[in-house]
C-alpha cells in the first residue's frame, strides 16, 4: 500500500478540465446533449464522490438523467464493505449487457471502493467486456480523462494502479439537494480493523486543510444550505496529518462560529478518539446538532480486542456516560456486527446488556461479512449461519422495542425541525436529532425551519403538527 498522500495541483486539475472541455466539443459536433446516469452505493463518503462525478459529467455537456435505459454514460459508483453489496453491484453490472446491447454506444464505468480491489478489477476485464473503465477512489480526481480516452480510443480503460492517497480541491459537484450538504473534511483511514477493507482501497488518512473546508462551508451556507454534515472514515482524527494544530473540535467550533442559520452534523466517529473536548464543543454550541453516531460494533472486550477497536466496553460506556452528561437530550446512534469470528453466545449477551444500557435511539446492524484480504476473513469461525441469524434477529427486535419507547416518549414534545421534502400526501421534516417527522402542510414551507409538535410515533419515524 502506498502511504504518501498526493496534493493534486491546479495545473494538474485544470487538465482534467480541459479534457470536459474536449468532451463537450466532441457532442457538440454531434449536435445533441449526451446523458448521464450516476448510480451510487454504500456511504455517504460515496454520495459525496458521485456529487464530484456528476460535476465532472456536468461540465463535460452531459444532462444528468434517474435511470441507465438509454443513457450514453453509466458510472457504477460502489461498497465494498460487505460481501452482500458486492453480489448486487455485480447482478446490477451483468444487466446493463442488455442496456448496451439496445444502445451500443453506452459506456459504462465501475468506480469506488470494489474497484480498488485487485480481485474485482481482474473479474471486470475477464468476465464484463461490457464494462469500458474502471477506476478506484484515487484516480476519482481524472475521470474527465479516463471518459475521453474511452470515447476516442475505443478501447477500455483500467486506472486502479496502487497510487498514493490524493487530495484535490476544486472538483465541480453536482449537488442532490441545496437544503443539505455532505462536505468531506478528510479521506482514508488508518485504524485497520481486522474486518474492514477501507483502508485498503481508499488509503491512509488525509485531511483537508481548514481553511479549504470553511471555504466550502461559507459557500454553502450563503447558496442556501440549512444542513451540512462533515464526513470522514473517521472525523475523530481529522489533523493529525496537518500541522494546522487545529483538531476536529477546534474545526467544528470554527464552522460554527460562520454566519447563517444551519445545523452542522458529522459521521463516522470512532470511540478511540472522541474526546471530552469534542463533546463539551458539541454541547457549547447550538449549530452544532445533539446527534452522534458512535461504532461500538460489539459489547464484548475480548471480540473489540479481536476487531482491534483499540477501546474495550468499559471505556465505551463512559464516553457515553459523558456525552449524555453534558447533552441531555443527545440522540444516540450505532453500527454493530453480529456473528464476528468466535463470538460466543455470552459474548453475543452482552452486546445485548450494552444495548439496553445505553438505549440507542436507532442502529445500524450486520451480520459478518468476511472481505478477502483483512485478517477477519483468515480467522476460525464456528458459528453456523442459522445461529448467527437468530442472534441478530434477537438483537433487531430488542432494539426495535427500545426505539419505540424512544419515540413514544417524543409525543407531545415542540420541536424545531428543517423541513425538507414531501413523501406523498405528507411533508417530511428531520429534528436536530435527525428524526423523522411527518406532517400536513404545504410545498412553501420546503426549505424553513418550523416548530412541530409531535402527535405519534412508530419504531422508525413521527408525526406532528405545526
Amino acid at each position: 500500500m502506498n502511504t504518501k498522500t498526493t496534493i493534486i495541483s491546479q495545473a494538474q486539475l485544470e487538465a482534467q478540465f480541459a479534457y470536459c472541455d474536449k468532451i463537450a466539443a466532441l457532442w457538440c459536433a454531434e449536435g445533441r446533449t449526451p446523458t448521464a446516469y450516476v448510480e451510487t452505493y454504500g456511504c455517504q463518503q460515496n454520495e459525496a464522490d458521485s456529487e464530484k462525478i456528476r460535476g465532472y459529467l456536468t461540465q463535460s455537456g452531459y444532462s444528468i438523467v434517474k435511470e441507465a435505459e438509454g443513457a450514453d454514460v453509466v458510472v457504477m459508483n460502489t461498497c465494498a464493505i460487505r460481501e452482500h453489496a458486492e453480489q448486487r453491484v455485480f447482478g446490477n453490472l451483468g444487466a446493463l449487457t442488455h442496456t448496451k446491447r439496445r444502445h451500443p454506444e453506452q459506456k459504462i464505468f465501475l468506480c469506488g471502493c470494489m474497484a480498488g480491489e485487485t480481485k474485482v478489477s481482474d473479474r471486470i476485464k475477464k468476465s464484463y467486456p461490457h464494462v469500458d473503465g474502471v477506476f478506484s477512489t484515487h484516480h476519482l480526481w481524472q475521470f474527465p480523462e479516463i471518459l475521453f480516452n474511452v470515447l476516442t480510443r475505443k478501447k477500455r480503460q483500467f486506472y486502479v494502479t496502487d497510487e498514493p492517497g490524493s487530495i484535490a480541491e476544486g472538483i465541480p459537484q453536482v449537488r442532490d439537494s441545496q437544503l443539505k450538504a455532505w462536505v468531506s473534511i478528510m479521506y482514508g483511514c488508518n485504524n485497520f480493523c481486522t474486518y474492514c477493507i477501507v483502508p485498503y482501497v481508499r488509503g491512509r488518512e488525509r485531511s483537508r486543510q481548514p481553511e479549504d473546508i470553511l471555504r466550502e462551508c461559507r459557500e454553502l451556507i450563503e447558496n442556501g444550505a440549512r444542513e451540512i454534515t462533515l464526513l470522514g472514515q473517521n472525523v475523530n482524527s481529522y489533523g493529525n496529518d496537518l500541522k494546522s494544530g487545529m483538531d476536529f473540535a477546534d474545526l467544528l467550533s470554527a464552522i460554527a462560529a460562520l454566519p447563517g442559520d444551519f445545523l452542522i452534523r458529522f459521521m463516522t466517529s470512532h470511540p478511540k478518539d472522541a474526546s471530552t473536548k469534542l463533546f463539551d464543543t458539541m454541547a457549547k454550541y447550538d449549530k452544532i446538532a445533539k446527534q452522534l453516531h458512535l461504532p461500538f460494533q460489539s459489547g464484548s472486550s475480548r471480540v473489540l480486542k479481536a476487531m482491534n477497536r483499540h477501546y474495550d466496553r468499559e471505556t465505551y460506556l463512559e464516553k457515553v456516560r459523558y456525552a449524555k452528561s453534558v447533552m441531555p437530550d443527545l440522540v444516540l446512534t450505532s453500527d454493530v456486527i453480529v456473528g464476528f469470528p468466535g463470538e460466543t453466545e455470552e459474548e453475543f449477551e452482552e452486546t445485548i446488556s450494552l444495548i439496553q444500557q445505553v438505549h440507542y435511539d436507532a442502529l445500524f446492524t450486520f451480520i459478518f461479512s468476511p472481505r478477502t484480504g483483512t485478517p477477519a476473513a483468515s480467522m476460525e469461525d464456528p458459528t453456523p449461519k442459522e445461529e448467527k441469524n437468530r442472534r441478530f434477529d434477537k438483537l433487531c427486535a430488542v432494539q426495535n422495542s427500545i426505539s419505540e419507547q424512544i419515540h413514544e416518549a417524543y409525543t407531545g414534545k415542540r420541536l424545531r425541525c428543517l423541513v425538507d421534502g414531501r413523501d406523498k400526501e405528507m411533508l417530511t421534516a428531520r429534528t436536530e436529532g435527525g428524526r423523522l417527522v411527518r406532517f400536513e402542510g404545504c410545498d412553501s414551507l420546503i426549505g424553513t425551519y418550523q416548530m412541530l409538535t409531535i402527535t405519534g410515533a412508530t419504531t422508525w419515524s413521527l408525526t406532528g403538527k405545526l
